[in-house]
């Protein structure tokens, strides 16, 4: 299978260059190169959760994505966590409580550790 344990930055490129062949045309699961595939993928993933840290996301920004990427729109939060407390949400104002997160979590399918990272609301509230 010709892999080998990814130790340094050196190793990390050597199995990013042998793993990018895969992303234009995936294997088919089972066969020599997709065994190839997923034991790369996982090396470079190990590595990568081991040496680069992920910068928590903004849930606002979790939001606005949402609302961008998935052909939503602010006034379809508002139907799930009222229209006021949507725009407040987006301008920073209210922040997001555990029972919206939920509530939007469960309709949008975001992962409620993505909307659960604490942010600055911009005035204060409450």
């Amino acid at each position: 299978m010709n892999v080998k344990p990814l130790h340094n930055e050196q190793d990390y490129e050597w199995a990013l260059n042998k793993i990018s062949r895969y992303f234009v045309s995936q294997p088919e699961p089972g066969t020599a190169d997709g065994d190839r595939f997923e034991v790369l993928a996982t090396l470079v993933k190990n590595y990568e959760d081991r040496h680069y840290e992920v910068p928590a996301c903004d849930p606002i920004d979790v939001l606005r994505f949402a609302i961008e990427s998935m052909g939503r729109s602010q006034a379809d939060l508002g139907k799930l966590i009222g229209r006021n407390r949507a725009s407040e949400i987006l301008n920073r104002v209210r922040p997001l409580n555990l029972a919206m997160i939920r509530t939007i979590s469960a309709a949008w399918r975001i992962p409620i550790e993505l909307l659960a990272t604490p942010y600055e609301v911009t005035r204060g509230y409450g």
